[in-house]
């Protein structure tokens, strides 16, 4: 068990009957190119973090109809035999371009470009938008949490709050790469590679026929490590004095301890806990604290600068909070014509009478352009056969087509797009988790801090060049002429 969905019956069911309706029309097999990308930031935030390419590319490889996926769609009355034994075969085996993981990301920039045959692109849809959707909003929850404790330590422990296992395990494995150091499942451990933490729960406590007792008996099992809770009883009248006295037990065998708050007043408490620790002489204790945590509460706290020393987040962090999905979509870009000649690719686009709405056409590239302080400018879209260079200026406008453009001059260039899969197979060895950790604080250390406060974000310029620009306007005056 480690998340990853082999059955390509996860889809959703318009997937396969329009796939067998492209096998009917023979259309099946047409080239087509689709882009992965979201609509608007969430928390109300100016940022995102990519995540789920890992777990997706992983998934991708082993996707098919098993002898029993195959009997229940036989079994719905819908689809016909030749069809279900043209899905027999299935596998995806088209080429997949994206953005790495870890990426600091913008609203409606292609983070990634499946490019194969009609059915295949289709019937993957479901799995590309449930797994990108989800760990991408869990990695930019946990960043804001994370740069909201000042880059502190955050450790997730949201398991027993997470929907079903699966959720859990993506949301641990998403929460890692958007900055907490840890987690409390164990499992995710295993799979992932991450390190794995906790402490103890009220019932140890309450399981032994005093506090003390159960802080010395904890203490005795596990002296490098002892975190006592100290709030189940009352926070400074027992459950500190007895962790100070459970802890000169341990001082004399030359280890340390630490203390956790799960409720109460934190800003009130951590205070008073941190005097009566360094009062009794120990100043290395930490303080650990929990309780419905969030960005906007840690901010407080380490605004008011609160002796706090690791940050216990969960069911904020693991279901998104106050965000229920990431607006990740999965549209048609381009697709092969049979007219006038067999083979040519053309560009489509989502017409809408909003122009947020309007898809950009065409098979893409994305670049991260940086002005002379070697922060990150903008970014651009451009069409296949074009790349911005350092030093040259271009004129970039505005995505939805308008009359809105700036000239830069770029120092530095980044290509933002790389292939990740060819032929159904990846193409190169994905980092493990702490490298992709890793690579989303590189990242994100590289922008102005006003992309990443919390509140009235400044706004990051996501731009078209001038030919997607011409090719968009011209596909839209095309179609108001045929309607």
């Amino acid at each position: 068990m480690n998340g990853i969905v082999r059955s390509a019956l996860f889809t959703d069911f318009y997937e396969l009957t329009m796939a067998q309706g492209y096998w009917k029309r023979r259309i099946n097999e047409h080239r087509v190119v689709f882009d992965y990308f979201f609509r608007r930031q969430p928390f109300g935030g100016g940022y995102s973090v990519f995540a789920g390419l890992g777990t997706l590319l992983h998934a991708l490889e082993g996707f098919h109809f098993s002898k029993k996926d195959l009997e229940y769609l036989d079994s719905l009355g819908v689809f016909d035999e030749d069809f279900l034994d043209y899905l027999a075969g299935f596998r995806f085996e088209g080429d997949i371009y994206a953005a790495k993981e870890g990426e600091i990301v913008f609203p409606h920039e292609p983070l990634l470009r499946v490019e194969g045959d009609l059915v295949q692109a289709q019937i993957i849809e479901g799995l590309v938008l449930n797994t990108l959707n989800f760990q991408s909003l869990i990695a930019t929850k946990s960043a804001r949490i994370w740069l909201a404790s000042e880059k502190g330590r955050v450790m997730e422990f949201g398991l027993r709050r997470a929907q079903g296992s699966d959720g859990a395990l993506s949301a641990t494995r998403a929460a890692f790469i958007g900055g907490a150091y840890g987690s409390s499942n164990a499992l995710a451990g295993k799979e992932f590679g991450i390190p794995v933490l906790g402490t103890m729960a009220h019932s140890w406590v309450m399981s032994f026929p005093s506090e003390l007792e159960a802080f010395k008996a904890y203490a005795e099992i596990y002296p490098k490590s002892a975190t006592f809770l100290i709030d189940t009883y009352n926070t400074l009248k027992s459950g500190l004095p007895n962790a100070i006295t459970a802890g000169r037990d341990l001082a004399k065998k030359g280890y340390s301890f630490n203390v956790r708050l799960d409720s109460g007043d934190i800003d009130y408490l951590s205070r008073n806990v941190r005097q009566k620790l360094d009062e009794a002489g120990f100043h290395s204790s930490k303080i650990v604290v929990s309780n419905e945590l969030d960005e906007a509460i840690i901010e407080h706290l380490v605004t008011s600068k609160a002796p706090i020393d690791v940050w216990g987040v969960g069911t904020n962090l693991v279901t998104g909070g106050n965000e229920s999905a990431f607006t990740g979509v999965y549209k048609l870009a381009e697709i092969q014509s049979g007219a006038p000649t067999p083979g040519t690719m053309k560009p489509v686009m989502k017409f809408s009478d909003n122009p947020e709405k309007s898809t950009n056409p065409g098979t893409k590239r994305l670049f991260r352009l940086y002005n002379d302080g070697e922060y990150p400018r903008l970014d651009i879209m451009t069409l296949q056969d074009e790349m911005p260079k350092a030093g040259v200026s271009i004129t970039v406008h505005h995505p939805s087509g308008d009359y809105r453009q700036l000239s830069i001059v770029p120092t530095k260039v980044e290509e933002l797009l790389h292939q990740v899969m060819k032929n159904g197979t990846s193409s190169e060895q994905q980092p493990d988790l702490s490298q992709t950790r890793d690579y989303f604080i590189s990242r994100v250390g590289a922008f102005d801090g006003t992309y990443l406060r919390q509140l009235n974000p400044h706004i990051y310029k996501v731009s078209i060049s001038g030919k997607l620009k011409d090719m968009k306007l011209g596909l839209i005056k095309k179609y108001l002429r045929k309607c």
